[in-house]
């Protein structure tokens, strides 16, 4: 197998699958994530098998799962994190209040500016990033595939998905 065995390898894969990706699940918590992560590990497997030690096969493979899955759960939280301070900019940029607004006014304006706040941190990271390229920065759904490397389908797919999950957690009648 360490020779390039594709038959050999085929069977490893056939063998620890249900594993691997059990074990990156665990991490990531998304099952969609996992798999696509998977495949990556399969072929991290692949290429490291010629450092391979020839000792304990099932640990080094979950150890290399287990890395790449804590190093997507850190760049995916950064990701987030990027997203909600761009919102929380983007929401700053408009500016203080006017200063013929009352002092009531000034405190309900900035009560809803919290509670937005409150509320984008909810958000998934997978919509944060299109919701805020879309909405507040005004991207067209192009810019948006170029920028993320993705279709354009696959933009117009996950804004829709964004739109149902705003839709499906947060009520109008909170925002009022």
């Amino acid at each position: 197998m360490l020779k390039g065995d594709e038959a050999a390898f085929r069977e490893l894969i056939a063998r620890y699958r249900p594993y691997i990706l059990q074990t990156i699940s665990a991490i990531v918590r998304h099952q969609k994530d996992a798999e696509d992560l998977s495949q990556e590990v399969w072929t991290r497997i692949y290429f490291s098998l010629p450092r391979y030690e020839k000792r304990g096969l099932k640990t080094w493979m979950t150890r290399i799962a287990v890395n790449r899955a804590i190093d997507f759960k850190r760049a995916t939280s950064r990701r987030k994190e990027d997203s909600v301070a761009g919102f929380e900019e983007a929401l700053s940029s408009a500016g203080p209040a006017p200063p013929e607004l009352s002092v009531e006014q000034e405190v309900l304006i900035r009560e809803t500016t919290e509670f937005v706040r409150h509320k984008l941190h909810q958000i998934p990271a997978n919509y944060q990033d299109v919701l805020l390229a879309y909405y507040i920065h005004q991207q067209s759904y192009q810019d948006i595939a170029d920028a993320q490397g993705v279709t354009i389908k696959t933009v117009e797919s996950k804004l829709y998905r964004a739109k149902m999950w705003l839709r499906n957690h947060w009520k109008e009648e909170e925002f009022r």
